[in-house]
Protein backbone atom coordinates (compact mmCIF):
# COMPACT_ATOMS: atom_id res chain seq x y z
CA UNK A 1 0.00 0.00 0.00
CA UNK A 2 1.32 3.45 -0.97
CA UNK A 3 0.63 6.43 1.29
CA UNK A 4 2.00 9.92 0.75
CA UNK A 5 -0.72 12.56 0.38
CA UNK A 6 -4.50 12.95 0.41
CA UNK A 7 -7.24 14.18 -1.93
CA UNK A 8 -10.99 14.68 -1.79
CA UNK A 9 -12.86 11.95 -3.63
CA UNK A 10 -14.79 14.56 -5.61
CA UNK A 11 -11.53 15.98 -6.96
CA UNK A 12 -10.42 12.50 -8.03
CA UNK A 13 -13.75 11.94 -9.81
CA UNK A 14 -13.26 15.22 -11.68
CA UNK A 15 -9.72 14.22 -12.65
CA UNK A 16 -10.93 11.11 -14.50
CA UNK A 17 -14.36 12.34 -15.57
CA UNK A 18 -16.16 9.72 -13.48
CA UNK A 19 -19.62 9.73 -11.89
CA UNK A 20 -19.44 9.70 -8.10
CA UNK A 21 -21.86 7.63 -6.04
CA UNK A 22 -21.25 8.61 -2.43
CA UNK A 23 -19.49 11.32 -0.44
CA UNK A 24 -17.44 13.81 -2.51
CA UNK A 25 -15.68 14.98 0.68
CA UNK A 26 -14.34 11.54 1.55
CA UNK A 27 -10.60 11.80 2.16
CA UNK A 28 -8.42 9.50 0.05
CA UNK A 29 -4.86 9.16 1.27
CA UNK A 30 -3.63 5.92 -0.28
CA UNK A 31 -3.97 3.33 -3.04
CA UNK A 32 -4.82 -0.28 -2.33
CA UNK A 33 -5.91 -3.60 -3.81
CA UNK A 34 -9.60 -4.36 -3.61
CA UNK A 35 -9.05 -7.22 -1.13
CA UNK A 36 -6.29 -5.53 0.90
CA UNK A 37 -7.31 -1.87 1.04
CA UNK A 38 -8.46 -0.23 4.26
CA UNK A 39 -10.14 3.04 5.24
CA UNK A 40 -8.69 6.02 3.38
CA UNK A 41 -7.74 3.88 0.37
CA UNK A 42 -9.07 3.97 -3.16
CA UNK A 43 -9.07 0.74 -5.16
CA UNK A 44 -10.43 -0.45 -8.50
CA UNK A 45 -12.29 -3.38 -10.00
CA UNK A 46 -11.02 -3.99 -13.52
CA UNK A 47 -10.79 -7.79 -13.75
CA UNK A 48 -13.96 -9.88 -13.19
CA UNK A 49 -11.81 -12.42 -11.32
CA UNK A 50 -11.68 -9.97 -8.39
CA UNK A 51 -15.40 -9.20 -8.30
CA UNK A 52 -15.86 -11.64 -5.41
CA UNK A 53 -13.87 -9.27 -3.17
CA UNK A 54 -16.08 -6.25 -3.85
CA UNK A 55 -18.89 -6.86 -1.30
CA UNK A 56 -16.39 -7.18 1.56
CA UNK A 57 -13.88 -4.50 0.59
CA UNK A 58 -12.83 -2.09 3.33
CA UNK A 59 -11.67 0.59 0.87
CA UNK A 60 -13.14 4.07 1.20
CA UNK A 61 -13.80 4.14 -2.54
CA UNK A 62 -13.71 1.77 -5.49
CA UNK A 63 -13.36 2.67 -9.17
CA UNK A 64 -15.66 0.41 -11.15
CA UNK A 65 -18.15 0.06 -13.99
CA UNK A 66 -21.84 0.91 -13.73
CA UNK A 67 -22.84 -2.78 -13.64
CA UNK A 68 -20.91 -3.30 -10.39
CA UNK A 69 -22.30 -0.34 -8.42
CA UNK A 70 -25.07 -2.35 -6.74
CA UNK A 71 -22.51 -4.69 -5.17
CA UNK A 72 -20.28 -1.91 -3.85
CA UNK A 73 -20.55 -1.34 -0.07
CA UNK A 74 -18.67 1.96 -0.14
CA UNK A 75 -18.22 5.08 -2.25
CA UNK A 76 -18.08 4.27 -5.95
CA UNK A 77 -16.38 6.14 -8.78
CA UNK A 78 -18.11 4.97 -11.95
CA UNK A 79 -16.15 5.01 -15.24
CA UNK A 80 -16.02 3.07 -18.50
CA UNK A 81 -12.43 1.92 -17.99
CA UNK A 82 -11.53 1.41 -14.32
CA UNK A 83 -7.95 0.37 -14.98
CA UNK A 84 -7.23 3.53 -16.97
CA UNK A 85 -8.88 5.74 -14.35
CA UNK A 86 -6.89 4.06 -11.58
CA UNK A 87 -3.67 4.55 -13.55
CA UNK A 88 -4.36 8.27 -13.90
CA UNK A 89 -5.21 8.65 -10.24
CA UNK A 90 -2.15 6.63 -9.17
CA UNK A 91 0.10 9.24 -10.77
CA UNK A 92 -0.91 11.66 -8.02
CA UNK A 93 1.02 9.53 -5.53
CA UNK A 94 4.11 9.03 -7.69
CA UNK A 95 7.30 10.63 -6.43
CA UNK A 96 10.73 10.64 -8.02
CA UNK A 97 13.41 8.71 -6.10
CA UNK A 98 15.43 11.23 -4.07
CA UNK A 99 18.31 12.95 -5.84
CA UNK A 100 20.01 16.12 -4.68
CA UNK A 101 19.94 19.23 -6.84
CA UNK A 102 22.94 20.06 -8.99
CA UNK A 103 25.93 17.93 -9.90
CA UNK A 104 27.45 15.56 -7.34
CA UNK A 105 31.18 16.21 -6.77
CA UNK A 106 32.04 12.63 -7.75
CA UNK A 107 30.40 12.89 -11.19
CA UNK A 108 32.78 12.90 -14.16
CA UNK A 109 31.58 15.23 -16.93
CA UNK A 110 33.53 15.93 -20.09
CA UNK A 111 34.33 19.60 -20.65
CA UNK A 112 32.48 19.65 -23.97
CA UNK A 113 29.24 18.27 -22.52
CA UNK A 114 26.36 20.68 -21.87
CA UNK A 115 24.38 20.12 -18.67
CA UNK A 116 21.30 22.27 -17.98
CA UNK A 117 21.37 24.18 -14.72
CA UNK A 118 18.20 22.42 -13.56
CA UNK A 119 19.50 18.91 -14.25
CA UNK A 120 20.34 16.63 -11.31
CA UNK A 121 23.44 14.47 -11.68
CA UNK A 122 24.07 11.81 -9.04
CA UNK A 123 27.25 10.34 -7.56
CA UNK A 124 29.61 8.47 -9.86
CA UNK A 125 27.80 9.50 -13.04
CA UNK A 126 29.92 9.73 -16.20
CA UNK A 127 28.91 11.99 -19.10
CA UNK A 128 30.91 11.84 -22.32
CA UNK A 129 32.01 14.49 -24.82
CA UNK A 130 29.48 16.49 -26.85
CA UNK A 131 26.51 15.20 -24.86
CA UNK A 132 23.62 17.52 -23.99
CA UNK A 133 21.54 17.09 -20.86
CA UNK A 134 18.23 18.99 -20.77
CA UNK A 135 16.18 20.71 -18.10
CA UNK A 136 14.99 18.65 -15.10
CA UNK A 137 16.83 15.56 -16.29
CA UNK A 138 17.66 13.17 -13.43
CA UNK A 139 20.67 10.85 -13.76
CA UNK A 140 21.13 8.53 -10.80
CA UNK A 141 24.24 6.98 -9.28
CA UNK A 142 26.89 5.40 -11.51
CA UNK A 143 24.91 5.75 -14.73
CA UNK A 144 26.96 6.27 -17.91
CA UNK A 145 26.00 8.67 -20.69
CA UNK A 146 28.44 8.22 -23.56
CA UNK A 147 29.58 10.61 -26.26
CA UNK A 148 27.14 12.63 -28.38
CA UNK A 149 24.03 11.71 -26.43
CA UNK A 150 20.95 13.96 -26.25
CA UNK A 151 18.60 13.85 -23.26
CA UNK A 152 15.54 16.07 -23.55
CA UNK A 153 13.70 17.60 -20.59
CA UNK A 154 12.54 15.47 -17.66
CA UNK A 155 14.34 12.32 -18.76
CA UNK A 156 15.23 9.90 -15.95
CA UNK A 157 18.26 7.61 -16.16
CA UNK A 158 18.25 5.25 -13.19
CA UNK A 159 21.29 3.93 -11.35
CA UNK A 160 23.80 1.83 -13.33
CA UNK A 161 22.09 2.26 -16.70
CA UNK A 162 24.37 2.77 -19.70
CA UNK A 163 23.93 4.89 -22.82
CA UNK A 164 26.89 3.79 -24.94
CA UNK A 165 27.01 6.82 -27.23
CA UNK A 166 24.94 8.55 -29.91
CA UNK A 167 21.74 7.83 -28.00
CA UNK A 168 18.84 10.31 -28.12
CA UNK A 169 16.00 10.29 -25.59
CA UNK A 170 12.80 12.28 -26.02
CA UNK A 171 11.13 14.22 -23.24
CA UNK A 172 9.93 12.38 -20.13
CA UNK A 173 11.45 9.07 -21.16
CA UNK A 174 12.86 6.77 -18.48
CA UNK A 175 15.62 4.17 -18.58
CA UNK A 176 15.77 1.78 -15.64
CA UNK A 177 18.75 0.23 -13.90
CA UNK A 178 20.98 -2.15 -15.81
CA UNK A 179 19.59 -1.22 -19.22
CA UNK A 180 22.11 -0.79 -22.04
CA UNK A 181 21.22 1.43 -24.99
CA UNK A 182 23.52 1.71 -27.99
CA UNK A 183 25.74 -1.36 -27.63
CA UNK A 184 27.04 -2.87 -30.88
CA UNK A 185 24.54 -4.89 -32.87
CA UNK A 186 25.19 -8.56 -33.57
CA UNK A 187 26.30 -8.45 -37.22
CA UNK A 188 29.05 -10.57 -38.78
CA UNK A 189 30.14 -11.94 -42.14
CA UNK A 190 32.21 -15.12 -42.56
CA UNK A 191 35.47 -14.89 -44.48
CA UNK A 192 37.01 -17.57 -46.72
CA UNK A 193 38.27 -19.52 -43.70
CA UNK A 194 34.93 -19.30 -41.87
CA UNK A 195 36.12 -16.69 -39.43
CA UNK A 196 33.54 -14.09 -38.41
CA UNK A 197 34.26 -10.49 -39.42
CA UNK A 198 32.23 -7.86 -37.59
CA UNK A 199 30.19 -5.23 -39.41
CA UNK A 200 31.02 -1.80 -37.99
CA UNK A 201 28.01 -0.49 -36.08
CA UNK A 202 27.97 3.19 -37.02
CA UNK A 203 24.42 4.22 -36.19
CA UNK A 204 22.82 5.09 -32.86
CA UNK A 205 19.58 4.69 -30.92
CA UNK A 206 16.72 7.21 -30.95
CA UNK A 207 13.85 7.12 -28.46
CA UNK A 208 10.76 9.30 -28.79
CA UNK A 209 8.91 11.02 -25.96
CA UNK A 210 7.35 9.20 -22.98
CA UNK A 211 9.21 5.95 -23.65
CA UNK A 212 9.91 3.53 -20.78
CA UNK A 213 12.84 1.09 -20.86
CA UNK A 214 12.81 -1.68 -18.25
CA UNK A 215 15.65 -2.94 -16.08
CA UNK A 216 18.21 -5.12 -17.82
CA UNK A 217 16.87 -4.37 -21.30
CA UNK A 218 19.26 -3.88 -24.21
CA UNK A 219 18.68 -1.96 -27.43
CA UNK A 220 21.46 -2.22 -30.02
CA UNK A 221 22.71 0.66 -32.13
CA UNK A 222 22.05 0.59 -35.87
CA UNK A 223 24.60 -0.44 -38.47
CA UNK A 224 24.29 2.78 -40.49
CA UNK A 225 21.00 4.38 -39.38
CA UNK A 226 19.55 4.57 -35.87
CA UNK A 227 17.49 1.93 -34.16
CA UNK A 228 14.20 3.77 -33.56
CA UNK A 229 11.74 3.52 -30.67
CA UNK A 230 8.78 5.82 -31.30
CA UNK A 231 6.72 7.91 -28.85
CA UNK A 232 4.98 6.23 -25.94
CA UNK A 233 6.52 2.77 -26.35
CA UNK A 234 6.71 0.82 -23.07
CA UNK A 235 9.35 -1.91 -22.80
CA UNK A 236 9.52 -4.29 -19.86
CA UNK A 237 12.55 -5.85 -18.17
CA UNK A 238 15.02 -8.25 -19.83
CA UNK A 239 14.04 -7.42 -23.42
CA UNK A 240 16.50 -7.45 -26.32
CA UNK A 241 15.97 -5.34 -29.45
CA UNK A 242 18.45 -5.88 -32.27
CA UNK A 243 20.08 -3.30 -34.51
CA UNK A 244 18.03 -1.21 -36.94
CA UNK A 245 14.68 -2.25 -35.49
CA UNK A 246 11.79 0.19 -35.57
CA UNK A 247 9.12 -0.03 -32.88
CA UNK A 248 5.91 1.89 -33.59
CA UNK A 249 4.31 4.39 -31.23
CA UNK A 250 2.47 3.18 -28.10
CA UNK A 251 3.46 -0.45 -28.53
CA UNK A 252 3.90 -2.61 -25.41
CA UNK A 253 6.76 -5.11 -25.20
CA UNK A 254 6.62 -7.44 -22.20
CA UNK A 255 9.46 -9.18 -20.36
CA UNK A 256 12.00 -11.47 -22.03
CA UNK A 257 10.94 -10.66 -25.61
CA UNK A 258 13.70 -11.01 -28.21
CA UNK A 259 13.53 -9.09 -31.49
CA UNK A 260 15.98 -9.78 -34.32
CA UNK A 261 17.69 -6.94 -36.14
CA UNK A 262 15.86 -4.93 -38.83
CA UNK A 263 12.41 -5.95 -37.54
CA UNK A 264 9.65 -3.37 -37.89
CA UNK A 265 6.81 -3.45 -35.37
CA UNK A 266 3.77 -1.27 -35.98
CA UNK A 267 1.85 1.09 -33.71
CA UNK A 268 -0.27 -0.04 -30.75
CA UNK A 269 1.00 -3.60 -30.85
CA UNK A 270 1.49 -5.91 -27.86
CA UNK A 271 4.32 -8.46 -27.70
CA UNK A 272 3.62 -10.66 -24.67
CA UNK A 273 6.29 -12.18 -22.46
CA UNK A 274 8.87 -14.47 -24.01
CA UNK A 275 7.80 -13.86 -27.61
CA UNK A 276 10.52 -14.13 -30.23
CA UNK A 277 10.59 -12.21 -33.52
CA UNK A 278 13.00 -13.36 -36.22
CA UNK A 279 13.22 -15.42 -39.41
CA UNK A 280 15.11 -15.88 -42.64
CA UNK A 281 14.46 -12.30 -43.71
CA UNK A 282 13.53 -9.02 -41.99
CA UNK A 283 10.05 -9.10 -40.49
CA UNK A 284 7.37 -6.41 -40.66
CA UNK A 285 4.46 -6.48 -38.21
CA UNK A 286 1.57 -4.17 -39.03
CA UNK A 287 -0.30 -1.90 -36.61
CA UNK A 288 -2.66 -3.39 -34.03
CA UNK A 289 -1.12 -6.85 -33.68
CA UNK A 290 -1.12 -8.81 -30.39
CA UNK A 291 1.41 -11.63 -30.07
CA UNK A 292 0.71 -14.03 -27.20
CA UNK A 293 3.37 -15.22 -24.77
CA UNK A 294 6.20 -17.45 -26.04
CA UNK A 295 5.04 -17.20 -29.64
CA UNK A 296 7.73 -17.33 -32.35
CA UNK A 297 7.02 -14.99 -35.25
CA UNK A 298 9.13 -16.10 -38.22
CA UNK A 299 7.32 -14.27 -41.05
CA UNK A 300 5.75 -10.84 -41.55
CA UNK A 301 2.20 -10.14 -40.32
CA UNK A 302 0.08 -7.92 -42.56
CA UNK A 303 -3.34 -8.02 -40.85
CA UNK A 304 -4.20 -6.72 -37.37
CA UNK A 305 -5.36 -9.28 -34.82
CA UNK A 306 -4.22 -11.76 -32.20
CA UNK A 307 -1.58 -14.36 -33.04
CA UNK A 308 -0.33 -17.35 -31.05
CA UNK A 309 2.24 -20.03 -31.76
CA UNK A 310 3.08 -21.71 -28.47
CA UNK A 311 2.28 -25.29 -27.46
CA UNK A 312 0.12 -25.50 -24.35
CA UNK A 313 1.50 -27.37 -21.36
CA UNK A 314 0.60 -30.97 -20.61
CA UNK A 315 1.67 -33.72 -18.20
CA UNK A 316 5.25 -34.66 -18.99
CA UNK A 317 4.58 -38.20 -20.24
CA UNK A 318 1.84 -37.09 -22.64
CA UNK A 319 3.92 -34.12 -23.80
CA UNK A 320 6.90 -36.35 -24.63
CA UNK A 321 4.74 -38.77 -26.59
CA UNK A 322 3.15 -35.94 -28.55
CA UNK A 323 6.55 -34.34 -29.19
CA UNK A 324 7.90 -37.60 -30.66
CA UNK A 325 4.83 -38.00 -32.86
CA UNK A 326 5.19 -34.44 -34.06
CA UNK A 327 8.44 -35.47 -35.76
CA UNK A 328 6.41 -37.86 -37.93
CA UNK A 329 3.72 -35.31 -38.79
CA UNK A 330 4.95 -34.74 -42.36
CA UNK A 331 5.01 -38.46 -43.11
CA UNK A 332 1.53 -38.87 -41.62
CA UNK A 333 0.20 -36.01 -43.75
CA UNK A 334 1.63 -37.62 -46.91
CA UNK A 335 0.07 -40.98 -46.01
CA UNK A 336 -3.33 -39.37 -45.42
CA UNK A 337 -3.09 -37.52 -48.75
CA UNK A 338 -2.23 -40.82 -50.50
CA UNK A 339 -5.13 -42.61 -48.81
CA UNK A 340 -7.57 -39.85 -49.78
CA UNK A 341 -6.35 -40.06 -53.35
CA UNK A 342 -6.85 -43.83 -53.39
CA UNK A 343 -10.35 -43.51 -51.97
CA UNK A 344 -11.17 -40.92 -54.57
CA UNK A 345 -10.00 -43.20 -57.37
CA UNK A 346 -11.96 -46.12 -55.91
CA UNK A 347 -15.19 -44.20 -56.29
Amino acid sequence: MTKRRSFRLGALAARVGGALVGDPDAEISALGSIDGAGPGCISHLSNPAYRRFLPSTRASAVILRQKDVSSCPTNALVVANPQLAFARISQLWEEAPPLNEGIHPSACIDGSAQVHAKARIGPGVAIGPDSRIGSNVRIYANAVVGASCRLDEEVWIMANATLCGNVKLGARSRVHSGAVLGADGFGFAADEQGRQVGLAQLGGVTLGCDVRIGAGTSIDRGVLEDTLIEDGVKIDNQVHIGHNCRIGAHTLICGCVGIAGSTKVGRRCVLAGGAGIGGDRPIDICDGVVISGFTHVSASITEPGRYSGGIVHNRMGAWKRNALRFQSLDQLAKRIAWMEKQLGQGR
